[in-house]
């Protein structure tokens, strides 16, 4: 039996090369809308919309670091920051006192209501715009085929989206 080639085809190699162009340049692009506009970066922004959608606005922060790809001496550097402008707040779980909560304040709140508009209006214009409806299936089907590739890969075994 041949054995695969280790290069990757034209095709593939065409795809590869558009993937990591969304991948590298199109969190760049969301990061300069909103430093411009919000003086937050994207990573922060992903931190306080994923709050904000959460239960009481509240997540143990190892499932706040996992959602948004981070690790923990991270995310605790960010709530250090957030804590001081008065946008989040963290306390003990009172269920498992070996976890940490970290919850949105309704300063955070505004900061999100804030500074969603630009982003929605970036992202709609980056990735939703240059679509047809059908083109958006078919790119949500294949990324989810992806993404459930990528997370069992790195040990995410939940199957419910990150």
């Amino acid at each position: 039996m041949d054995e695969p080639s280790p290069w990757l085809d034209t095709e593939q190699q065409e795809l590869w090369q558009d993937l990591l162009t969304v991948v590298i340049a199109l969190p760049a692009a969301l990061d300069r809308q909103l430093q411009r506009d919000a003086g937050i970066s994207n990573f922060e922004y992903s931190v306080l919309a994923r709050l904000s959608m959460a239960h009481q606005s509240t997540m143990r922060f190892s499932e706040l670091a996992r959602d948004c790809d981070s690790t923990l001496p991270r995310l605790s550097k960010l709530m250090d920051r957030f804590e001081a402008r008065e946008w989040t707040a963290r306390r003990i779980d009172p269920r498992d006192g070996r976890y940490t909560l970290a919850t949105l304040t309704d300063s955070g709140r505004q900061k999100v209501v804030d500074s969603a508009p630009g982003h929605v209006a970036q992202v709609r214009r980056l990735v939703f715009e240059p679509l047809t409806a059908v083109q958006r299936r078919h790119l949500g089907a294949a990324l989810s085929s992806v993404a459930e590739t990528v997370r069992r890969e790195a040990g995410d075994s939940t199957g419910r989206p990150r």
